[in-house]
């Protein structure tokens, strides 16, 4: 399971933020997560809580968003929304398509005191 890996980043990222910002303690982290990271919302979420134990976002709060995947179908040249790799184009249902986004985990905004 790498979402405790990702969940220990995270942690790692939230503590040398606070040191930098001057932060005591992170009351509320929203993350996005696209349908195309390989991450697993809910698992990331399941990690979450025990790994922040004892760092400045100990009991904070986790909200996640997914916003969508866009790609670009090769075959017939739609921007058209995806669910996964392997998701056919719903215009032509060709199979080949370019990822726009919807790849990564990103930190969209903390609460901090």
């Amino acid at each position: 399971m790498h979402e405790i890996s990702l969940c220990e980043s995270l942690r790692e990222i939230l503590e040398e933020q606070a040191v930098q910002q001057g932060f005591e303690k992170v009351t509320r982290v929203w993350l996005d997560i696209g349908p195309l990271s390989c991450v697993e919302p809910e698992a990331l979420r399941f990690g979450f809580d025990a790994v922040m134990a004892g760092s400045v976002a100990e009991g904070a709060a986790l909200t996640i968003e997914q916003p969508p995947a866009r790609a670009i179908c090769l075959a017939c040249g739609a921007e058209v929304a995806v669910t996964s790799r392997l998701s056919p184009c719903p215009d032509c249902g060709a199979a080949e398509l370019r990822p726009q986004g919807g790849d990564t985990l990103k930190i969209r905004k903390l609460e901090v005191v």
